[in-house]
């Protein structure tokens, strides 16, 4: 795993413990990436609760409660600030977290439209009494855009905490 991800998961891990505060996720386009980073760490257990692969809009609607309005052809779509908000807040909801990571995107190489292209990624974080929400735009392979939505979901976590 990349190291750069590995040390932003120890070093939210360390904040989380020092607040006293549970983690969880919910993952589309990084496919469970964001947990396997965070569970990586020894000790994690500690503050980490669990998460979701909530990769078919099925399961952001059934498992994480995302309203279905969101993902229909004229909502906001999958790949929104809507939608990993609701993602954010169901997960800390669901796994009874104080905070929570949310991400959506569209990790390529198929996918993309002229509206929402390949590398485009919204970043949701879920703490007590809010939910922020990032667009991001990644290049590179598949791989690599779901390594750097794994990246700045923990910056954007540890920005948060």
């Amino acid at each position: 795993m990349n190291k750069s991800i590995l040390a932003l998961s120890e070093k939210a891990g360390r904040l989380l413990i020092k607040k006293g505060l549970k983690l969880a996720v919910a993952e589309s386009c990084t496919g469970g990436l964001l947990g396997a980073a965070i569970t990586e760490i020894p000790g994690s257990s500690s503050y980490f609760n669990g998460g979701v692969i909530s990769y078919a809009n099925k399961a952001k609607t059934r498992i994480l409660g995302v309203p279905a309005k969101f993902l229909k052809k004229t909502g906001p779509g999958a790949v929104s600030a809507e939608t990993v908000g609701a993602m954010a807040r169901g997960a800390r909801k669901l796994l009874r977290a104080d905070v929570a990571i949310a991400v959506s995107g569209i990790a390529g190489p198929d996918g993309g439209t002229d509206d929402k292209p390949v590398g485009l990624v919204y970043l949701g974080i879920a703490v007590p009494g809010a939910v922020h929400t990032y667009k991001c735009r990644f290049k590179g392979t598949r791989a690599a855009i779901r390594e750097q939505s794994a990246l700045h979901g923990l910056r954007r976590l540890i920005e948060n905490l």
